[in-house]
């Protein structure tokens, strides 16, 4: 992680820790869950020594940035409230800049380009697809019709629930569940059965994930706990109401998106037709491109690293 600096930046009344690299046009990195700035890792050192300036924040909640104890401070405003924010802090003489975004951090990315598009040139975005508001239905009630209570989002409601259960599974080993996780299918997590594995049970790193990586994101959720990333998920039904206003609004911005043909969110119900039947470009009409890796899995810049800098390099290199 040479030459990767380190610090903390005041924004939206929260301090916010940002790992940075490089100089030139700034690629702003949004995490997704259970993750860290430490995601992009591969992203900064190979971006920043192609003329770029990798800024790459922990998002509220997570590791070294505050977790405000409320529930409710963790919607789409506050999440791109701290972004904006930062963006004026840290690079004052751009109006606009580049985003990357992968999992919660694409849901955030979305909304980015939703509220603010004057702020962003280009989006490369992954695994997780613009999610069109349904005037008619919350989410979480969309959620437990077609996945049932034990679906991971609908475990994750009741606030300390999970934090407890994971507890008692420990950090290392919730982190291996989930950044190992390469079934297609939805993730359900039935109470007090854990990932469904037997306690004790080892998990098989692959190669692209060490033990050094786990320990790095174990000390940083050890201290800040699973508490502030999963309140995102609490807040799912917050953003719908919150985001009336926006119903059958585009994305303006252009966009690259790339997805794993494992990744359980690709293979999600309807994700493959809005992909690739039109839906997808209906809503994100400058989407530029769509990149389906195959035998790739959800954490595709941490397995693919080298595929996906040539991705962001090859998009943003357009601007």
């Amino acid at each position: 992680m040479e030459g990767i600096e380190h610090r903390s930046v005041n924004v939206n009344g929260i301090n916010m820790h940002i790992a940075e690299k490089g100089q030139g046009p700034v690629i702003l990195f949004i995490h997704g869950f259970p993750e860290l700035w430490y995601s992009w890792r591969h992203q900064i050192i190979a971006l920043a020594s192609q003329g770029y300036r990798a800024v790459a924040p922990d998002l509220r909640g997570y590791g070294d940035t505050d977790a405000p104890p409320s529930i409710t401070s963790y919607t789409c405003f506050h999440v791109v409230g701290d972004l904006i924010a930062l963006l004026d802090a840290v690079a004052p003489d751009q109006d606009k800049v580049f985003v990357v975004g992968h999992d919660w951090g694409a849901l955030i990315a979305w909304y980015l380009c939703l509220f603010r598009p004057d702020r962003v040139k280009a989006l490369v975005n992954m695994s997780v697809v613009l999610s069109p508001r349904n005037p008619k239905r919350k989410p979480l009630v969309s959620l437990r019709a077609i996945y049932g209570n034990d679906y991971y989002m609908c475990r994750f409601q009741e606030p300390g629930e999970i934090e407890a259960e994971f507890a008692q599974l420990g950090t290392a080993t919730v982190l291996k569940e989930f950044l190992t996780y390469r079934n297609p299918g939805p993730l359900f997590l039935p109470k007090g059965k854990g990932f469904g594995h037997p306690p004790g049970a080892p998990i098989v790193l692959p190669s692209w994930l060490s033990e050094e990586d786990i320990n790095y994101y174990a000390s940083k959720f050890e201290k800040a706990g699973f508490t502030g990333g999963v309140n995102y998920y609490r807040d799912l039904d917050l953003n719908w109401e919150l985001t009336a206003p926006w119903t059958g609004a585009q994305i303006k911005v252009p966009v690259k998106f790339i997805v794993g043909d494992l990744d359980l969110t690709y293979n999600s119900l309807g994700t493959k037709d809005y992909i690739h039947k039109g839906g997808f470009k209906r809503d994100v009409p400058l989407l530029e491109e769509v990149i389906v890796l195959e035998d790739v899995g959800h954490f595709i810049h941490e397995e693919k690293p080298d595929e996906i800098n040539k991705h962001i390099y090859d998009f943003f290199q357009k601007f």
